[in-house]
C-alpha cells in the first residue's frame, strides 16, 4: 500500500530521519560508556540502538513507493559529554519522541487512513515508553557511580520492543514470538 498523503509521508520522512540519528547517536554514546567504565550501560544503549533501527526501518519501508530525493527535518539531541547526562539527552530524545512526536504524527495517520504509517507510529511509540524506562534506570545507577546488572538485552525485530533478562513468550506489542528476539 502506498502513502497518499502528503502529510503523512513528511511525518514518515521525519521520523526516519529522527530514528537514524538516534540510532547513531546511541552507538556514540555506548562506545563513550563502554570507554568510560559501564560496559553493560554500553550494551542497553547498542539495543536501543538496534530499536531505533528497526523504526527507521519499519518508516522507511511504508514510504516504499515515495521515491525521489527529499529534504528530512528532524529533531535530534547533540553533545558527548558524561554518562549521567548522555543518558539524559537519550531519555530526553525518548520523553519528546513519547509526548509530542509521535502522538501527533499517530493521529495524523489515523485521520487520514493511513493504515501501514499508524502500525509503523504505534510500533515506535510504544517500544520508546520501553527505552526510556531503560536509560531512567541505568542513569539513577550512574549517577551513583555503578553500572547496571550483566543482563541480557532483547530486541524485537518488528517493532523494536527492548527488554531487560529474558524475554517474553510473545511481544507485548507486536505479538512476534520470543524466539525472534535479538540478544544484546
Amino acid at each position: 500500500m502506498s502513502v497518499k498523503n502528503a502529510m503523512t509521508a513528511d511525518f514518515l520522512r521525519s521520523a526516519y530521519g529522527g530514528e537514524s540519528m538516534a540510532h547513531m547517536r546511541y552507538l556514540v554514546w555506548a562506545e563513550a560508556a563502554e570507554k568510560d567504565g559501564f560496559p553493560n550501560i554500553a550494551r542497553l544503549f547498542r539495543a536501543v540502538s538496534h530499536a531505533e533501527w528497526v523504526h527507521a526501518k519499519n518508516h522507511f519501508k511504508v514510504l516504499k513507493e515515495q521515491v525521489g530525493d527529499n529534504t528530512v527535518p528532524a529533531g535530534a539531541v547533540f553533545g558527548l559529554t558524561n554518562i549521567v547526562e548522555n543518558l539524559q539527552g537519550a531519555i530526553n530524545g525518548e520523553l519528546h519522541e513519547i509526548d509530542q512526536m509521535y502522538p501527533v504524527y499517530l493521529e495524523t495517520a489515523r485521520f487520514q487512513g493511513e493504515k501501514d504509517a499508524e502500525k509503523s507510529f504505534h510500533y515506535a511509540v510504544e517500544a520508546e515508553k520501553h527505552h526510556a524506562d531503560l536509560f531512567q534506570k541505568a542513569q539513577g545507577l550512574a549517577k551513583e557511580n555503578k553500572d547496571m546488572e550483566n543482563n541480557p538485552f532483547y530486541v524485537c525485530p518488528i517493532c523494536g520492543f527492548t527488554v531487560e533478562g529474558e524475554p517474553p513468550e510473545k511481544c507485548p506489542i507486536c505479538g512476534v514470538k520470543k524466539e525472534l528476539f535479538q540478544e544484546f
